[in-house]
């Protein structure tokens, strides 16, 4: 082990955000020692062996160049503490589920926990870097709890928030479009402030690091998703028009999307979006809206979750009338389960509502998955397993099933031979495709009746009374 090393750095919280970005500071800062702790033994057990807990592509390769070099894992979260100068804090934050803020607000009791640790362990001058997303002014909590009690140690605490987009977390920390720093504008606060600059500055160009006002970046994290969450909720709030009036929504997306006012990104209409942001933030913001008496503003990004789940409450009920009112003794393939594609996260992933709903109707469910069916099993645990079968092969999971949900955009969804899928279906064979991915023309040549999101259905059936069943 290199006994020289520049800075130690120490991230407490071992997942999707923690382990992708201390491995790339370790890659990309091969002087400075960096540990990730976690409470979860067997999270660090698994990053530490060839089967990492979570998939991102690339980021195996990226772990293995680093790992044992300058990069290790451990859960002596006190000793990392002790040893640390720069402490990131990657704790989970989820919403709360009880008390004031229930369904809105953060749950930062991990993070308050571990704010506390670092205080009881500190035997020296500390940088804090909030990487958790965080309700704005949270840093100031994290400032008075580090300074309650009498100590000479010194700490500074920065907001430098994660705009990772799972499934390229590791193009977008290799690359990304910026990183953002917040600190309080002490000469402390600057000087704590430009020693993080100066890690990102080893490999991310000076003009794509952002400084700002602490308060400022921590509210620029819960902004920018809202944002983006707004813009998928907008084109799948006129999917749902598109349909009743035979326009094609994806036609309508790309003239939209060529007016460089709005730009063509997130402009894909599916079923929904889920994952561990979106709905999360967008909810902190409503509480902190309301919070601070701005009920308009706060009813307004509400809309954009009511949207979401509206859409995904939708394509149940198309499923439904489509396939004659009645889903009971049925059997359904869902292909894909992760939230999107090139992630085994199923957080908040559509699929979950669409099947606990497709159970309800009395279907039976058969869910394929490249990489998220661990998962898929535990977030469906809860619901009657008699009912519902894991298979990888996508194939093998669509023989003898009446209709087939597509759910996530996985390019393998593309390249299936739908023929032979088709042939080993119970007919008439349905498919419903909620990210629109598939060639659906061809798809009704083969014999399938296509129900896509935004456009006219392409069935063998009468064409009025397909339409107006489907429109009830």
């Amino acid at each position: 082990m290199n006994a020289s090393f520049e800075k130690k750095i120490l991230c407490i919280g071992a997942g999707y955000v923690g382990g992708p970005t201390m491995a790339m500071i370790a890659r990309k800062c091969p002087n400075y020692k960096v540990t990730v702790v976690d409470i979860n033994p067997q999270r660090i057990q698994r990053w530490k062996s060839d089967r990492l807990p979570i998939y991102e592509p690339g980021l195996k390769e990226l772990v293995e160049a680093t790992r044992g070099r300058n990069l290790f894992f451990s859960t002596d979260i006190e000793e990392g503490i002790r040893e640390a100068d720069i402490i990131f804090v990657s704790v989970n934050t989820p919403t709360k589920t009880y008390g004031l803020g229930a369904g809105m607000a953060a749950d930062l009791q991990y993070w308050e926990k571990t704010a506390r640790q670092i205080l009881a362990c500190a035997r020296s001058p500390k940088i804090i870097v909030e990487k958790s997303t965080l309700p704005v002014k949270t840093a100031l909590a994290m400032e008075r709890i580090l300074k309650s009690r009498e100590s000479r140690i010194h700490f500074e605490v920065l907001s430098n928030p994660e705009f990772l987009a799972e499934g390229t977390a590791v193009r977008d920390l290799e690359k990304p479009d910026r990183v953002l720093i917040g600190s309080r504008l002490t000469p402390s606060g600057l000087k704590a402030r430009q020693e993080l600059v100066d890690i990102y500055r080893n490999w991310v160009p000076e003009e794509n690091i952002i400084t700002s006002d602490i308060w400022s970046s921590e509210l620029s994290k819960l902004v920018s998703n809202a944002f983006l969450a707004q813009r998928i909720s907008s084109i799948n709030a006129i999917s749902a028009l598109c349909e009743k009036t035979e326009a094609d929504i994806r036609n309508v997306a790309m003239a939209v999307g060529r007016d460089g006012r709005i730009g063509s990104r997130f402009l894909n209409a599916s079923i929904g979006f889920g994952g561990s942001c979106f709905k999360k933030d967008i909810l902190n913001l409503v509480y902190i809206c309301r919070h601070y008496g701005l009920e308009e503003v706060a009813e307004y990004w509400e809309s954009v979750v009511h949207i979401n789940e509206y859409q995904k409450e939708r394509f149940v009920r198309h499923m439904l009338t489509a396939m004659f009112n009645t889903l009971a003794g049925k059997k359904i393939c869902i292909l894909g389960f992760a939230f999107k594609a090139n992630t085994g996260d199923t957080r908040e992933s559509p699929a979950i509502h669409v099947c606990t709903r497709l159970l309800e109707e009395r279907a039976e469910l058969v869910i394929s998955d490249p990489k998220a069916l661990d998962n898929a099993r535990l977030d469906l645990g809860h619901l009657e397993q008699e009912r519902i079968s894991f298979v990888q092969d996508p194939y093998e999971a669509a023989r003898g099933v009446h209709a087939i949900a597509v759910m996530t955009e996985w390019d393998l969804y593309r390249r299936l031979d739908y023929q032979k899928i088709y042939d080993d279906m119970i007919k008439p064979a349905f498919i419903f495709d909620g990210r629109n991915v598939i060639d659906h023309e061809k798809l009704y040549d083969i014999g399938f009746n296509v129900y896509a999101i935004g456009k006219t259905p392409l069935t063998h059936f009468d064409e009025s009374e397909s339409v107006q069943d489907l429109q009830a």
